[in-house]
């Protein structure tokens, strides 16, 4: 468990340091990409579709949630650390290769900004293996990374659209509205749904025992987000804009479609793994069979947590709160051990979830057993 804190931490206090060094920079860039007021509106605009969308992949990482101070420094990596590392490599290189701004927007532009966001989910991958499961994490990271740099990305535009420097709009609040639309209310979803590719690669190479798997899927969920990032960007330079249109319909809806039943699922099929994971666990000691039902379903959790506040107050609300989350942690990576696909240290983590498992269960208290037959949810 220390040792599990310290790789925590260490990581943590990593990225925190490389997004804060960051943040100055793009500050500075925002800054000087318009005055005062256009930022202010910008950024306001720009924040209009974080919230929705964060909702969204929340409710994707119900079943397994993510520690949150992972997912906040993924948005910080998108926000700051992978727009500021894909201005800085194609301004340089637009200077130095002497690049069009065609090439630079369906080519170079793609090619860093998919780099810089997957960055994220390589370190995460690399340093905190334990908590990359599977596609659905992929996915979920994928997405915070991408809000974040959508995020950024879109007071820059904004800002530009208001003063009338963006691709010939007529400026002020018009200008900013039209598209405030396009970015944030027709297409949020762009860069989520582009690193989503890098992430399910990811996540296919994490659960598999596949070396081609492991090998390729990073790789090729690389070159598709890629692929798309450049065909959503390209599409504004056919027939004179319209084709932005035609690539929105015809590739970029039904892909989104794609994706979300993909995630949807992932998300469901999360539960099952979940069960029988534990299901084998309880057989073999790990966990009272009886525990199961409050730990798989998402309203028996609930339930679990409401009943173990009002018997037990503060103290035993923690104590089912982290029972729960060890339990859950327990469930998904013996179904890792059973796949054969877990992390090196999964015998010493197991251990350390069991630990903490007995620790808290004296002081809990579950609620009746639900009736036979009985449906809960």
């Amino acid at each position: 468990m220390p040792a599990r804190r310290h790789e925590n931490l260490v990581f943590a206090i990593v990225v925190s340091l490389v997004a804060g060094l960051a943040a100055v920079p793009m500050a500075i860039i925002l800054a000087l990409s318009g005055e005062g007021p256009s930022l202010v509106l910008a950024a306001i605009f720009a924040l209009v579709p974080v919230g929705p969308l964060l909702a969204c992949y929340l409710w994707l990482d119900r079943y397994e949630p993510e520690p949150k101070t992972l997912l906040a420094l993924g948005l910080a990596w998108g926000a700051f650390v992978s727009t500021l590392l894909a201005l800085l490599v194609q301004g340089i290189g637009g200077f130095v290769g002497g690049w069009s701004d065609e090439a630079s927007m369906t080519i170079v532009a793609p090619v860093t900004e998919e780099g810089t966001k997957g960055l994220f989910l390589l370190l995460l991958l690399i340093w905190r293996r334990q908590e990359f499961d599977g596609v659905l994490d992929g996915i979920v990271y994928a997405g915070v990374v991408g809000i974040g740099f959508a995020f950024t990305e879109n007071i820059l535009y904004l800002s530009a659209a208001y003063n009338g420097t963006e691709g010939g709009a007529p400026g002020g609040l018009p200008g900013l509205g039209v598209l405030f639309v396009i970015r944030c209310i027709a297409s949020p979803f762009a860069h989520p749904l582009f690193t989503a590719f890098t992430g399910i690669g990811l996540g296919l190479a994490v659960s598999s025992r596949s070396t081609a798997v492991r090998i390729l899927g990073p790789v090729l969920g690389y070159v598709l987000a890629v692929g798309m990032h450049a065909a959503w960007n390209g599409s504004t330079l056919l027939a004179d804009g319209a084709g932005f249109i035609g690539v929105y319909v015809v590739v970029m809806i039904p892909m989104f479609l794609l994706m979300v039943g993909l995630a949807i699922w992932a998300r469901g099929r999360e539960r099952g793994v979940l069960a029988a994971a534990l299901r084998d666990a309880s057989a073999r000691g790990l966990i009272p069979n009886q525990d199961i039902p409050h730990v798989v379903d998402l309203g028996a959790r609930r339930r679990a947590r409401a009943f173990a506040r009002t018997n037990g107050g503060k103290r035993g609300y923690d104590a089912m709160r982290d029972y729960q989350q060890a339990a859950i942690e327990l469930g998904y990576l013996h179904h890792r051990v059973l796949q054969g696909t877990a992390p090196r240290n999964s015998v010493r983590r197991g251990q350390d979830f069991v630990e903490r498992m007995h620790a808290v269960r004296p002081w809990l208290s579950f609620p009746p057993p639900f009736p036979a037959g009985g449906r809960h949810r």
